[in-house]
Parts: C-alpha cells; structure tokens; sequence
C-alpha cells in the first residue's frame, strides 16, 4: 500500500505491528546500553513493564482540564512534591520535558520582571540550547558568558554581562557537554545582588546529583536551598529513567510559578487555563513518571546512580589508557565527553567506526575553543568494558584511516550558499554528493556522517544552524 494513501478499510492489527516492526530496525536500540544518548535503561524489566502499564492506563486522560480528571492533579502533586523533597523545596509543574520546563521558567521570568526593550538571558556558553529555544519564541535575547580552563560558568563574566534588560541568569547543574557543574551558589548569589532570578538547568543531573550524594560523594550544592535560585528543571526521563516526555520545573516562590501558567478568556469557547505550553496531551507520561518513580524507590535510585557513576569513573580512566584520546574536564554526574590529542585521529571517524560496531557514541561538534568530542551519557545498566574495548578498537581503525577527507573548497562553498534558491528537493542532491542519501526515506539517513560532522564542525553555528534545518525539512519532505 502506498504510504501516502488511507486504506478504505482498516487493516488487521497483526499486519499494521508488523509493519511497525519493520519501520523500527533500523532505529538505534533503546536496551542494553550501546546506546549512548538518548535513552536510559534501568535493566529491570519489571519496572519497565510497569510504566508501559501504567502509560497505557492513562493513555486517554486529557490533561487540558484537571477538574474533569482529577487524576492528574493527584499524580503531578505526588510527582512534584517527591522531586521538591529531594531538590530544595518548592512548588512545581510536570511537563514534556527539560524544553518545556525551561520554556516555562524562562516565560515565568520575563513576565515577573518586564523591562523596557528586549529581555535578556545570560547563559554560560555550554548552557543548553533550549534556553535559545525559549529566547526566540518568547521574544528575548540570549547573552552568552565564557566558560572557564575547566568548563565551568565564570561568575565574573556573568557579573559583567548583567545589563538593566537582564531578567534570567543560568546556570547548569551539570551543563550537559561535559558533565561538569557550574559554580551555582556564586552564580546564584550574583544574580540575587541584582534582584534578577537565577535558574539551575538539572534537567540531566537533578535526579542523580541528590542520590550521588546519599552514597557518599561529594556533591555542590545547586538546588532551591541555594540562596538566590529561583527555578530549577529536572528530567525524570532521564536518571529517573521514566518513560518520555516527563521532567519538572521547580520555583522557589508559588507566585514565580503562577507566572509560568497561562490563561485565556477572549473568546466564547471553553474555559483555557494552561500550567504547560500543551493544552491537550495525553496523561501516559504523567502515570508512567508516578509508577516508575514509586517502583524504583529511594534504594533503586542510589543504586542505579552509583552504578552509573562508577561506569563513568571506569570510563575516565580507560579513555587515560587509549593513546590519542583524553576526558574533557572533571565530569561530577554520569556524563564523560572524550576528545582527541592526536591530529591524525579524528572523533568522527571513531564515531562512525563504532556505530559499525554496533555502539552509538554521540559526537559533539567544537565550539569557542572547545574541541569536538563524543559524549557519553552512562546509566545504572552501562557495561564498561565491552565499551571501552569498542572505544579503543575505533580508535585504532580511525587512526588507520586517518581524518575524514572533506574537499577544500565544499566548506567555502556551503558558507556561501543561499540556501533559500534551494528546494529540498535540490537540498536532498546536494546531501547526496557528500554520502548523505535522503531518497530512501529516514532509515537511508544512515551513513558514514564523518565527512559531514567534519563539514559542519568547519563552518561557524549560525551556518550549522541553516544547514540543520534544511536537512530536517528535507528529511520529512
């Protein structure tokens, strides 16, 4: 059947999960742990069992209006106030995810603090493009701030950047590139000086960072005890290893939440009062989030955290042992970022060796100094050795193969392209001539993306960016 056609009659059910089936092979694995991003696997099968369970029960509750499922309001107010006991305190909103819920405190932000001109974020260089995402459809401007020798938010360059337009300064606990923490109490502090609200992005370590420090380990402190953060994300499909979308925003004061909300009455429909940037959405995540949290437990969640922090301390000192390969920075959570000290090895071409292999390293592309590198996100279930053996086996074909050959003139050519005289038709041919072949469909987007990352790591971001959105329009096209 062609896909662009509906059949008259509804097909077997048997046939359509077949079809499903196939679609999904040539997906990356969401078990096991060669994954690398993405995905977090507890390893427990019961726990995921429970949460597609649990999904499914609340598959066709309608968070649009919590006094017709009352439900809901008695799952998030559990939800939120497990993850406030755990981060500091407050009050909160469960939401898709760590974009919405830094949508919503960057919304709750500027309108808690109108300034005259176009507001402002000051976000550390390695801050999360979401906050980008956030500044552009909500009218504000992002003023990024240097990172320091270690990867960490400088507070005196932040201190500089404050201007009368300043409503949001950030900082990330960890910021996700490195694994690394930012200097939250002084950030924090410097924010409050100025009466500017101060959030802590912890979407990817807010749910590891508090159990880390249960076993032990010394860990910063960056939640809403801190004096002078205001707002705070946290992921629970991430180290909550809940079913996606599930995260929550945190705020320090009920009015800064209240700020976040939204509330329509000119028109003669329904009544709209809106906690997320949804209106409708489906309560799966919200009772798959509840069931996986209440199964796991406190004791489940310090194991899973010391488990995956110590496949990342493995990690660390593996890299040590592989010539040509180093660990950026000191990562504090489960994320490692292994970059190349050997011209002749090339991270892309490490990456692409391993996807061969059957692991998925994700590669981040240089950004004001800082190399590129493969990120590695390690979870309760990461099973290092195996890794690090793909990892040190890659790197030895890569240096046999040496970087990836990109013609001299294609990175000229690109940055001075219009891009608007192509369709994505034209746009599709032009990703064919460097190995990228769209015709397929999505499951052919699966090459060797050395020689493109390497293209793309040559040319500056606002290009990546054009170059990105173009191959996303051709890819769906």
């Amino acid at each position: 059947m062609p896909s662009d056609h509906l059949p008259e009659n509804g097909r077997p059910a048997g046939e359509l999960l077949t079809e499903l089936a196939r679609l999904r092979d040539a997906d990356l694995p969401v078990r096991g742990g060669q994954v690398t991003a993405y995905v977090y696997d507890t390893g427990r099968e019961a726990v995921h069992d429970l949460a597609a369970t649990a999904y499914l029960e609340m598959l066709e509750v309608n968070c649009l209006d919590p006094t017709a499922f009352p439900s809901i309001v008695a799952l998030e107010r559990q939800i939120v106030a497990v993850v406030a006991g755990r981060l500091g305190g407050g009050s909160g909103v469960f939401t898709s995810g760590g974009t919405e819920s830094i949508m919503l405190a960057v919304k709750a932000a500027r309108d808690a603090r109108p300034v005259d001109g176009k507001p402002q974020i000051v976000l550390p260089a390695t801050g999360h493009p979401a906050f980008h995402k956030a500044a552009h459809y909500l009218g504000m401007e992002v003023v990024h701030v240097p990172v320091d020798a270690s990867f960490r938010a400088d507070p005196a360059a932040t201190a500089a950047a404050l201007t009368p337009r300043t409503v949001l300064v950030v900082a990330s606990a960890p910021s996700y590139p490195h694994g690394v923490m930012d200097p939250v109490p002084e950030i924090a502090s410097i924010a409050a000086s100025a009466g500017v609200p101060c959030h802590v992005d912890a979407c990817v370590g807010g749910w590891v960072l508090p159990w880390l420090r249960d076993t032990g380990r010394d860990v910063a402190p960056f939640d809403l005890s801190v004096p002078g953060v205001t707002s705070l994300s946290c992921d629970l499909h991430k180290y909550g290893y809940s079913p996606k979308g599930a995260s929550v925003v945190l705020f320090a004061d009920e009015s800064l939440r209240r700020r976040a909300y939204f509330a329509a009455a000119e028109w003669p429909g329904y009544t709209v009062i809106n906690a997320t940037v949804q209106s409708s959405k489906s309560a799966g995540p919200l009772g798959a989030a509840w069931a996986t949290l209440n199964a796991v437990g406190a004791h489940g969640y310090r194991d899973l955290a010391e488990n995956a922090m110590k496949a990342a301390e493995r990690l660390v000192a593996g890299v040590a042992e592989i010539p040509g390969l180093r660990v950026l920075g000191e990562p504090v959570a489960p994320l490692v970022a292994v970059a190349s000290s050997d011209p002749g090895l090339d991270v892309f071409v490490i990456a692409d060796e391993a996807r061969s292999r059957g692991w998925f390293f994700q590669p981040q592309l240089s950004y004001q100094g800082i190399p590129p590198n493969l990120h590695f996100t390690l979870t309760g279930v990461s099973d290092i050795e195996p890794l690090l053996a793909a990892l040190a086996d890659s790197a030895e074909d890569a240096r046999a193969a040496g970087p990836p050959d990109v013609p001299s003139d294609l990175v000229g050519a690109l940055a001075d392209l219009d891009l608007d005289s192509l369709d994505d038709a034209g746009f599709a041919g032009l990703l064919a001539s460097v190995g990228v072949d769209l015709t397929g469909g999505p499951e052919m987007a699966q090459p060797e993306m050395a020689v493109v990352n390497a293209i793309l790591d040559a040319l500056p971001p606002a290009t990546r960016e054009a170059l990105l959105i173009r191959f996303l329009s051709a890819l769906y096209a």
